[in-house]
């Protein structure tokens, strides 16, 4: 099994996370880690997601913390310098590709046609990054294209509720799905870190 498909087959959900407040990122952690999500995507999406990366490998015990949101090489550099452990892109472009590729830690690559997963596949990739799954023709779609490409595992992310997750993650392309839903935004500025692991908990029990 790949460094990729174990960090994808470790929970049936990747929390997609956004760090505003950077004094919400361990205790965040670790309540999703408590609900049984250990894979953590932090996006790099503010100025604290690098900080947020260190401190998440520094203090969360079980936690596997990448970063997403990469799109160039200097966000590959970066993100290894700050301890992510996979690296997660919305799409592939090749310089950045390049910069991940020839690094030690895995790439979730994002695509969302038949065509990128067939230019992906030819630089041996084979675990990839459905995105955004529901505006690219979500469910359906992705059935569709394990018949020609059943080589290739996906984590769909965007748009993805509990609603239909496990639309998803019934297919035999699909490892796992990445959400944001069980990060409540009233709950994380409570600090209510009990709310957010009792939605954590219902969010790994999906695919049960």
């Amino acid at each position: 099994m790949s460094e990729i498909e174990s960090i994808m087959r470790r929970s049936p959900v990747i929390p997609v996370i956004v760090i505003n407040d950077p004094k919400d990122a361990v205790p965040l952690a670790k309540a999703l880690v408590a609900g049984g999500l250990s894979v953590l995507e932090v996006t790099l999406r503010t100025e604290h997601a690098l900080q947020a990366i260190a401190d998440i490998k520094r203090e969360v015990a079980g936690a596997v913390v990448g970063a997403g949101t990469v799109i160039s090489a200097d966000d590959v550099a970066r993100s290894i310098a700050a301890g992510a452990e996979f690296l997660v892109s919305p799409g592939s472009a090749p310089r950045m590709l390049d910069a991940a590729l020839q690094c030690s830690v895995p790439l979730l690559p994002g695509v969302s046609s038949a065509s990128e997963v067939m230019a992906l596949m030819e630089k041996g990739l084979r675990y990839m990054k459905f995105f955004p799954a529901e505006q690219s023709g979500g469910a359906k779609y992705l059935a569709a294209l394990n018949g020609p490409l059943a080589d290739v595992q996906f984590c769909p992310t965007g748009g993805i509720n509990p609603a239909n997750a496990n639309d998803y993650l019934l297919l035999p392309n699909v490892l796992c799905v990445g959400g944001s839903w069980m990060m409540d935004k009233a709950a994380i500025a409570n600090k209510d870190w009990q709310l957010i692991e009792s939605l954590a908990r219902e969010a790994a029990n999906l695919s049960l």
